[in-house]
């Protein structure tokens, strides 16, 4: 009988430690499943996505490194386009000069002495990556390639980034040519915001004229994010033998744009499809106000009406993660008002509405919705004034 107690309490103790063994397998194989759906496996050294929406600060979705310092090679183009158009405007005619020729690397084979306008410049910078449109942008807009380059470096020090120089205009490699995933992605962010950039990224084939060529030069887009990802409007591709596999893209889903970027990344195509999936898949745009939907009362003295209407100028949209409560939304309306005197205008800017969720900031002018005038004291007449009446 005791023999069999033994059996029984050495079976149960196996039991247990097996089920323990067991049960821990289970929690250690879905940890592991849940953490590579939330964190996609990457080949990129350095990696970002993040969600372009207006706000103070972007809403990184999902980063690798993205603060190291790296190469960027022809990703470099974005800001030579980006800085080209704050100096000029498209139509500008530009001669290409003698040392904008013969450039290593990508290149549509400019001839000394043509002239092409700024715009089939850029076109042929962002789309066929053209390292000799871009030293001929920089001398027919500057003089040379150092004063450009000096222009690009002011405009990332404006944009507060503290982690990106510029060395040339095209991103041949150089030790002292650098940036980050993370603050590539804003320099991508503020260049979609200029229209004609944006049209030629999303460009897949075009043409700009050639000197011998009466059916000119054929531009194909090098990236294959135009035709592999459905959604996708942008933006550059990169490669050094020393940078390696460089990418940034852009793609847009039920309003809501998303940036990737890979630097380093030996399979950028499939990384970026990942990042991108990810983001559409965990998070959506939503309209917490319609453009003149949120209405605010402000004081007024002396009008025909005691107070005005405040509204907000332009909609307010939030991306937000699809599977969370987002109930803590805050809004809170700021202005250097106490009152107002009349008369008012109709569109005057009063107040601002600021609208914050998890440290990201959104504003809007709060515009009055009327003019009202001056309060028009009633004369009376002369019994009037002694009687009261």
């Amino acid at each position: 009988m005791k023999k069999c107690s033994k059996r029984i309490f050495l079976f149960s103790t196996i039991s247990f430690f097996l089920s323990i063994t067991i049960f821990s397998s289970l929690v250690l194989c879905f940890t592991v499943n849940a953490k590579a759906a939330g964190s996609p496996a990457l080949s990129a050294r350095s990696a970002i996505v993040i969600a372009s929406d207006g706000s103070s600060t972007p809403l990184i979705i999902h980063e690798k490194n993205a603060h190291e310092r790296m190469g960027m090679a022809s990703t470099t183009k974005i800001m030579t386009a980006l800085v080209a158009l704050s100096l000029s405007d498209t139509e500008k005619k530009i001669a290409v000069h003698e040392n904008a020729t013969g450039i290593e690397g990508s290149s549509v084979y400019l001839v000394k002495g043509e002239t092409l306008t700024l715009g089939e410049l850029i076109y042929a910078l962002l789309l066929s990556s053209a390292n000799d449109a871009a030293s001929a942008i920089a001398i027919g807009l500057c003089g040379s390639e150092e004063a450009f380059v000096d222009e690009m470096n002011k405009k990332a020090l404006s944009m507060g980034l503290s982690n990106t120089h510029f060395v040339n205009p095209h991103g041949l490699y150089h030790e002292e040519h650098y940036t980050t995933a993370y603050e590539l992605s804003l320099i991508a962010e503020e260049a979609l915001k200029n229209d004609f950039i944006l049209s030629a990224v999303s460009t897949y084939k075009t043409t700009i004229p050639h000197p011998e060529l009466e059916y000119g030069r054929l531009l194909v887009n090098h990236n294959k994010m135009l035709k592999l990802y459905p959604s996708t409007i942008g933006v550059k591709t990169g490669f050094t033998k020393k940078t390696g596999r460089c990418l940034v893209s852009a793609a847009e889903q039920n309003g809501m744009r998303l940036i990737a970027v890979t630097l380093d990344a030996p399979d950028d195509w499939n990384d970026h499809k990942k990042m991108l999936d990810l983001g559409f898949d965990s998070y959506e745009l939503k309209t917490i106000y319609e453009k003149n939907e949120f209405l605010y009362e402000i004081s007024l003295v002396g009008g025909e009406k005691s107070s005005a209407i405040l509204t907000n100028a332009r909609p307010i949209k939030l991306i937000l993660p699809k599977h969370k409560n987002t109930d803590n939304i805050k809004t809170e309306v700021f202005s250097s008002y106490r009152f107002l005197y009349a008369p008012i205008s109709q569109g005057r800017t009063v107040a601002t509405l600021v609208v914050e969720y998890e440290g990201r900031v959104y504003c809007s002018d709060l515009i009055t919705t009327e003019s009202i005038p001056k309060k028009i004291p009633e004369k009376k007449g002369f019994f009037s004034r002694i009687f009261g009446k």
